[in-house]
């Protein structure tokens, strides 16, 4: 299945550029064209298209409102913003409302071509998992209950090879992804993991006897894991800055963590900021997607 693109920009020489690589590059196929804020957003709720090019500032509609209104439509295809304008307000105000990526005019071809190529991948990457949704909901794969003592061993065994593939195999938090891991197949889930509170409150009540106990593990797990999942991302924005080719990083990045979040990451370490504290993580959709190739693994 292609790309579909669709691009707003008021003015005709950018669409015109922008169609030119859009056709000639092979990453997607252009599905429309707007001229302004107002006639894009039309658009893009009608056709539904998985990328839109859009400019910053249009006389009818800018992009940024114009991307906050189809967010809060319902739509939620990729944004890639292209404008002039340098202001570091209005480019941070941009990605809060959701765009994956921005390029400065003059519109350069290996740039535009470069970011496609990155959105194409991470959208591949998300059709990858909700295939392995479905595939999990239908199949009912974690469902038998005499494959669990196997299962439970081969679940700490697939659980690590993905912890060494993000280099947090000796991080405290290590264990206890593997113990959620260990509790959701045991609750048979076929393709969400059970909510986090309860899983945090099963896994300690494991070895904690009185709920203040089990609170206060709690609280220390829901740590352990945030930093953990921090190294990760760390350690994926390291690979990504020495080789940005490189495989561990094309499939683990954008699976694991929000593109853009990798990228903000990428630059503070490019310019030696120590922003760990700054960094943001979603643990749940960390958590989740671990716990589907962890069950892919256990299948496979």
């Amino acid at each position: 299945m292609t790309l579909s693109i669709l691009i707003v920009d008021d003015d005709v020489v950018s669409r015109s550029m922008l169609q030119d690589i859009i056709e000639n590059c092979g990453t997607g196929e252009l599905t429309g064209m707007a001229e302004g804020g107002l006639e894009g957003q039309r658009m893009i709720l009608d056709l539904k298209p998985d990328v839109v090019l859009i400019d910053l500032l249009m006389p009818d509609q800018d992009g940024i409102e114009t991307v906050a209104n189809l967010k809060q439509s319902g739509y939620n295809g990729k944004f890639i913003m292209i404008s002039q304008v340098v202001n570091k307000e209005m480019v941070g105000a941009a990605y809060q409302k959701g765009i994956e990526f921005f390029i400065h005019k003059p519109i350069n071809r290996v740039e535009v071509e470069h970011v496609l190529n990155k959105v194409n991948e991470q959208w591949k990457y998300e059709r990858y998992v909700q295939e392995i949704k479905q595939s999990m909901a239908r199949l009912n794969l974690v469902e038998a209950p005499a494959l669990a003592p196997a299962q439970t061993r081969t679940v700490r065994d697939s659980a690590r090879s993905i912890l060494m593939d993000l280099g947090i195999i000796g991080e405290s938090g290590s264990k206890d992804i593997i113990a959620l891991m260990e509790y959701a197949i045991e609750q048979k889930q076929a393709s969400e993991l059970p909510p986090l509170k309860e899983s945090y409150e099963a896994v300690a009540q494991k070895y904690k006897l009185t709920p203040k106990e089990v609170e206060k593990e709690c609280k220390a797990m829901e740590q352990r894991i945030r930093r953990t999942v921090l190294t990760a991302l760390t350690n994926l924005a390291s690979i990504g800055l020495t080789d940005y080719s490189n495989h561990k990083f094309e499939h683990y990045a954008p699976l694991y963590f929000d593109f853009q979040d990798v990228r903000m990451k990428m630059r503070a370490m490019e310019e030696e900021q120590a922003s760990d504290n700054k960094s943001k993580v979603n643990i749940k959709k960390f958590l989740q997607v671990f716990y589907m190739e962890t069950v892919e693994k256990i299948n496979s």
